[in-house]
């Protein structure tokens, strides 16, 4: 029995509280009451309940545009000429010509070899040739007598025979010191080594006074041929046919660094190799550069992007304008009473900024660019730089502002504030609400 009688307290304690008025309930009945009465202002400003807030978005109008068609490759730097300096006679280096590094002009002087020894080998070679044309000269006398004795039947014609043997015999002799004295004066001439292109030198490998070897394995030095430069490039497969149809030779190439942000060269395409390696897919590409400014170096990486074709009069819209979903691309199309509409589109070629689209849009069409992670079709939306709508914003200013507990005079200082959208209204200017 005492659990009974406990179990019935406590049920009619439980009746009680539920049905006895809450402190404030009568308030917030009278804010409700006038709320419903005179607040009008409250649903259209937005501050009703359960109503998602505004969200603020960038925005971008679709326009004209033209949209670059390239090809892009990572390419080497290649001189048109590298050669290697070497010796072409042997000898002591005499003096050095040049400055390591510096820029040579093609015939300058860049070694002398001692030449001394060259010069009497020419000497000599001389003085053999002046010899043997004097022996040669002779003999062709003794041969126009024994031409004439010949014909007055004094001497035998073996005799004459005889000597016109030992006259070719001697012409021969003179033609082969002809050979030698050009071979000295080449020589002497080799003592001077010249640079056969105008560059940029190397370093030194032979310091003067050391005996240089004709055509040694080492190279004295090393020229490079910097201004026009080429660049050689792998070309995926998949772009050859587009290359080749609008023609190889000519087409503007452009040469970046290795990070892709600089330019360092415009240049030409030459042409394309003959064939693709199986190995990776690729053809090799070759464009020419005027490097006046020697941005570009022998054998740095570089990025090349060829500009195959360009795209008039296409519809662009930034990129980040241009969603993913599973139907397909789409975009938020921003509609005159500031909500947002899903628009599919088709996208065409793109830039690393911009993105053409071949339908769905028109010029002039606004779009949104930023914040469309959190958008859904009909949402309302804030542009940048604008200020939420009022109505929200200050009912909620009226409420916290006021905060009279549960009285009804607190409810409609929160409707009068929410239907005026007036954040600066003063207490006063709410009528009172009777009283719950």
């Amino acid at each position: 029995m005492v659990v009974a009688l406990l179990a019935l307290g406590i049920a009619a304690g439980l009746t009680y509280c539920a049905r006895s008025p809450q402190p404030g309930a009568a308030g917030a009945a009278g804010a409700a009451g006038h709320g419903s009465g005179r607040g009008r202002g409250g649903a259209g400003g937005g501050g009703a309940a359960g109503g998602r807030p505004p969200i603020t978005v960038g925005v971008a109008k679709a326009s004209l545009g033209d949209i670059p068609i390239t090809v892009s490759a990572l390419g080497t730097v290649t001189p048109v000429a590298t050669v290697q300096i070497e010796a072409r006679v042997s000898g002591m280096l005499d003096r050095v010509g040049f400055k390591e590094g510096q820029l040579v002009r093609k015939g300058q002087l860049l070694a002398q070899i001692d030449p001394r020894p060259f010069r009497a080998a020419l000497d000599q070679a001389e003085g053999q040739l002046r010899h043997d044309e004097a022996a040669l000269a002779d003999a062709k006398l003794d041969l126009k007598r024994y031409a004439t004795l010949v014909a007055q039947d004094s001497i035998a014609k073996q005799t004459y025979d005889t000597q016109a043997a030992l006259v070719a015999q001697d012409e021969g002799t003179v033609k082969t010191d002809q050979g030698s004295v050009e071979n000295a004066r080449l020589n002497l001439e080799f003592a001077r080594v010249t640079s056969p292109v105008s560059g940029r030198i190397g370093l030194r490998q032979v310091d003067p006074g050391n005996q240089i070897t004709a055509n040694q394995s080492t190279p004295f030095t090393v020229v490079t041929q910097l201004d026009p430069i080429t660049v050689v490039f792998s070309v995926p497969e998949t772009a050859i046919s587009s290359i080749v149809t609008h023609g190889p030779a000519g087409l503007p190439v452009t040469a970046y660094d290795r990070a892709g942000g600089t330019v360092l060269g415009t240049g030409k395409l030459i042409t394309l190799d003959n064939l693709i390696d199986p190995t990776t897919g690729t053809v090799k590409g070759k464009a020419t550069f005027g490097n006046g400014a020697a941005a570009l170096f022998p054998n740095q990486f570089v990025n090349v992007i060829v500009l195959v074709d360009t795209l008039q009069n296409q519809v662009v819209v930034p990129t980040t304008a241009v969603r993913h979903g599973p139907q397909g691309d789409y975009v938020w199309v921003l509609q005159a009473d500031k909500t947002v509409k899903t628009r599919p589109v088709k996208v065409g070629p793109a830039t690393a900024e911009t993105v053409s689209l071949v339908s769905g849009l028109a010029v002039g069409e606004t779009v949104i660019t930023d914040g469309g992670d959190r958008l859904r079709d009909g949402a309302k939306v804030v542009l940048p730089g604008q200020r939420p709508g009022g109505g929200a914003g200050q009912g909620a200013t009226g409420q916290a502002g006021t905060g009279q507990g549960g009285s009804g005079r607190g409810g409609g200082h929160h409707h009068r504030g929410g239907g005026a959208g007036a954040p600066g209204a003063p207490a006063s200017a709410a009528p009172a609400s009777t009283p719950g």
